[in-house]
Formats: C-alpha cells, sequence, structure tokens
C-alpha cells in the first residue's frame, strides 16, 4: 500500500466516522455497488483514480453516477474521490474496505460478525465442489452473491450475508480463504479488535479460549478474536497467527525443524 493510499484511506475512514448515528445497512450495500460499478468500468475507474484530476472534478462524477445514493454513502464517496490512491486497484481495495466496516457498524449489537464470515469460509474451504463454486473465476457474479445468500440464509446476520455476497462478486483475484481473512480483519479492527487464528489438531475448550484470549488481550493490548481452526496434521500444540506474527509451537512445526537439524 503506497502512502497516498494510506493517506487517502485514513480520510475516507474519518469521513465514515463522521457519519455516526446515520450509518445503516443501505450505506454498505451502495459502497459495495459503487465498488462493483467502478471496477466494472474502465472509463469510470480511471476518472476517479486520475492523481491529475481536480477533487471537484472527481467528486462531480460521484454526484452524477451515483446521485440516488444515501447522505452517508455519498459522503464517503466524496472522501474517495477528493483524494490520490496509488493506483486503480487501491481505489477499488479502499471502497470495499469501506463498505465492509460500514457493513459492520449497522450491525446490531450482540451480533458475532467475525464468527460468522470465519463459519461460511471454513464450510466453503472444506468442500472442493462448494469452493469451485463460490470462486470460479468463469461464474457469474451475481449468481454466486445468491449461492452465498442461500447457503447462509437463516444461518447468519444480514450484515454477514451482504459481506460475503460483495466479495464473492468482485473477488480481484483472491481465493475465498483470502477474502475471509480481510473481511474478519476488517469487521474486528472497526471495533477495535483484532483477530488470531489459533491452530490446533483437537478442539480446545470455551474455558482455554478465553484464558488464551485474556492473555493475549494483555499482550497485544486490543481485543482479541479467535478464529479456531482445527486441522489433524498438527499432531498437538498450537499455531498462532495474529496479522504478520506468527508463532508455531505445534509438534509438526517441531518436528520439521527436528528433520532439518538431522538432515543438516
Amino acid at each position: 500500500m503506497g502512502s497516498a493510499t494510506r493517506e487517502a484511506l485514513a480520510r475516507a475512514k474519518a469521513a465514515l466516522s463522521a457519519q455516526q448515528g446515520q450509518v445503516d445497512l443501505t450505506t454498505g450495500e451502495q459502497l459495495f455497488a459503487a465498488g462493483r460499478a467502478i471496477g466494472d468500468s474502465a472509463q469510470l475507474r480511471a476518472a476517479l483514480a486520475d492523481p491529475a484530476a481536480e477533487p471537484a472534478a472527481k467528486q462531480a462524477v460521484v454526484a452524477k453516477v451515483f446521485s440516488g445514493f444515501t447522505p452517508a454513502a455519498r459522503a464517503v464517496l466524496d472522501s474517495v474521490a477528493a483524494n490520490s490512491w496509488s493506483s486503480s486497484d487501491d481505489l477499488l481495495a479502499g471502497i470495499e474496505e469501506l463498505g465492509i466496516r460500514a457493513t459492520a457498524e449497522s450491525a446490531p449489537a450482540g451480533t458475532d460478525l467475525v464468527s460468522q464470515i470465519f463459519a461460511f469460509g471454513s464450510a466453503v474451504t472444506s468442500s472442493a465442489e462448494l469452493e469451485l463454486a463460490v470462486g470460479s473465476k468463469r461464474g457469474e457474479p451475481t449468481a454466486k452473491a445468491e449461492l452465498v445468500r442461500r447457503l447462509l440464509g437463516g444461518k447468519a446476520s444480514a450484515q454477514a450475508v451482504e459481506i460475503l455476497s460483495s466479495l464473492v462478486q468482485q473477488p480481484r483475484g483472491r481465493r475465498i480463504s483470502a477474502l475471509v481473512r480481510f473481511a474478519t480483519d476488517v469487521v474486528a479492527d472497526q471495533s477495535d479488535a483484532i483477530v488470531a487464528d489459533v491452530t490446533v489438531a483437537q478442539p480446545l475448550g470455551s474455558a482455554q479460549l478465553e484464558r488464551l484470549a485474556n492473555r493475549l488481550t494483555g499482550q497485544y493490548g486490543r481485543t482479541i478474536r479467535i478464529n479456531q481452526i482445527v486441522d489433524p496434521a498438527v499432531l498437538g500444540g498450537i499455531r498462532l497467527q495474529i496479522g504478520d506474527d506468527v508463532i508455531d509451537g505445534s509438534i509438526a512445526a517441531k518436528l520439521h525443524d527436528l528433520r532439518l537439524q538431522l538432515a543438516g
């Protein structure tokens, strides 16, 4: 991510925060729709990502194309247009993140979006047929979105359905596991938390998970949301990943290190 993108995204996030009380599920839906419209139009993408264009001119494009959007969505898109992005891809990624944040912000109190999104990702990646149906480059975007809605109907919040159905329509070359990881990270960050992927051979009990989360919260200074991944291949111990930090205390990793030492 270039410096221009970091600054533009920070300002757009501030614009979203400034709409406090006005952000609802429609805001998120419209931001996702804007991202798809811009992604599908080379002309629109070039106009909004042009670093040489005047901010007012780009905002005029937003006003014309997205005139039917709510004031909250328009305010965020105005900020996106007013700032320079390092590339058109970064602009699309920024709108996607803002859509996730707005959608997460609209969730009723107590909604566990991180768990809902992660559970969907686990279900899809455990089935080659399902992963192909959701992630195929040849599939129609609207058909993939409808499949997500059918799979999650009655099992997840409207916010989780919106985030996931929107991501599969515009994956931008990412597999479902990467889409889910990005979404959970953004959703957690919106509530000032971070996600920890904990991979174990056997499921940890609720008390163990709570103790681990409390310990990690103390170390990182932010609330930790744990995604538990059960993988018999680790044999025992724990593999922990938080952002770019990886702590591999699994037996499989120790055996691998031992083999390397004996081979050397």
